[in-house]
């Protein structure tokens, strides 16, 4: 399970819409992901069609995050959130980089409070290094990831985007 929300987690990071300035959208295809946290690593596939990103963020963070921002730096974006799902508050930030056609790397901390079981908050860092490495495959359609051991999750609303 921890490796789903990791998977996610990276997901969204790296396509979170902005108010200011946009994330590109990654390339159509098959993409490899790469979490690093504390907690471990782990790597998941997804399929990302045209409006992939956005499909999954809109549907996934719209009610749940009062502040989504984007900004342009001379490097890449610099992405701010902040976000709750019921009594668990997220504040996060992260740097994005990379071409958005072969590659995509994400650095970002987030500070969780309210954690059930924590008496104060717990701060997570996440390093996702995400590469396009071809075209989805028979049978994949926008927004599955697959798991190292071949599970697919589909996300709800990213299988309306055109592979």
């Amino acid at each position: 399970m921890r490796a789903i929300a990791i998977t996610v987690a990276a997901s969204i990071l790296g396509a979170v819409p902005a108010f200011a300035d946009e994330l590109p959208q990654r390339k159509p295809g098959l993409w490899e992901s790469k979490s690093t946290s504390a907690e471990g690593e782990t790597s998941a596939k997804q399929c990302v069609g045209a409006g992939t990103d956005r499909a999954m963020v809109g549907g996934m963070a719209g009610a749940a995050c009062s502040k989504m921002e984007v900004t342009k730096t001379a490097t890449g974006y610099a992405v701010a959130t902040e976000c709750a799902i019921g009594q668990i508050k997220a504040v996060g930030s992260s740097t994005v980089t990379g071409d958005f056609q072969a590659t995509v790397r994400t650095e970002g901390t987030t500070t969780l409070t309210g954690m059930p079981g924590q008496a104060g908050p717990v701060e997570r860092k996440l390093v996702v290094e995400a590469k396009r490495v071809g075209d989805c495959g028979p049978g994949q359609k926008p927004g599955d990831i697959i798991m190292p051991d071949g599970k697919v999750i589909s996300l709800p609303g990213a299988a309306g985007a055109k592979p």
